[in-house]
């Protein structure tokens, strides 16, 4: 599985290059159309480069789905036996965790099974510098659940990610995560 703040770097300067492209071609397009004079768009100069950035959008978009963290894992999931499973209630604006510290080991596939009973809510796991490292939404009633494999050792944070109301503000576990590096990973 692939960190997913690496992801997300390669992402921001993909996405980034094609959208500067696109609006390279809306200002030159614009600037030819309302240029006085003989102002004409050659069709077949523009529709190359309406061609080239679908391709190459459509090309970023298939290039980019199999780097998503969780993709292959979630496509699989029914051949993938976690290694360690917490479950977690949501409640009146609180997390009620399984344990005050959550340990895992590098490597170790992890089943985060979080019940809502009586909002929706979001679980969302956090690096020590703030940065996310997955989320998803919780539903009541609905099956709430997502396998993550951790490839660092670190300690994390539990947040809601989904307004709640005005107390959701305050639904932050500090600490709550924390992984160990195996034995295994430290040779």
């Amino acid at each position: 599985m692939v960190d997913s703040a690496l992801v997300l770097k390669g992402q921001t300067i993909a996405y980034t290059c094609y959208t500067i492209a696109i609006m390279l071609v809306m200002a030159w397009f614009a600037l030819r159309v309302t240029k006085k004079g003989k102002s004409k768009v050659n069709p077949v100069l523009f529709y190359t480069f309406v061609g080239f950035l679908t391709l190459l959008g459509v090309s970023l978009h298939i290039i980019t789905y199999n780097t998503i963290p969780w993709s292959e894992m979630d496509l699989k999931r029914d051949k993938i036996t976690p290694d360690k499973s917490f479950a977690i209630e949501v409640a009146n604006h609180q997390f009620f965790l399984p344990e005050d510290k959550m340990v895992v080991e590098v490597g170790e596939i992890v089943e985060f099974d979080v019940t809502s009973l009586d909002l929706t809510y979001g679980f969302g796991l956090f690096r020590e510098d703030n940065t996310m490292l997955f989320q998803m939404q919780v539903v009541p009633g609905h099956r709430n659940d997502i396998l993550w494999q951790f490839l660092k050792p670190g300690t994390y944070s539990i947040r809601s990610t989904e307004y709640s109301g005005p107390k959701g503000i305050a639904m932050v576990e500090e600490n709550a995560v924390e992984v160990l590096a195996s034995d295994s990973s430290s040779e």
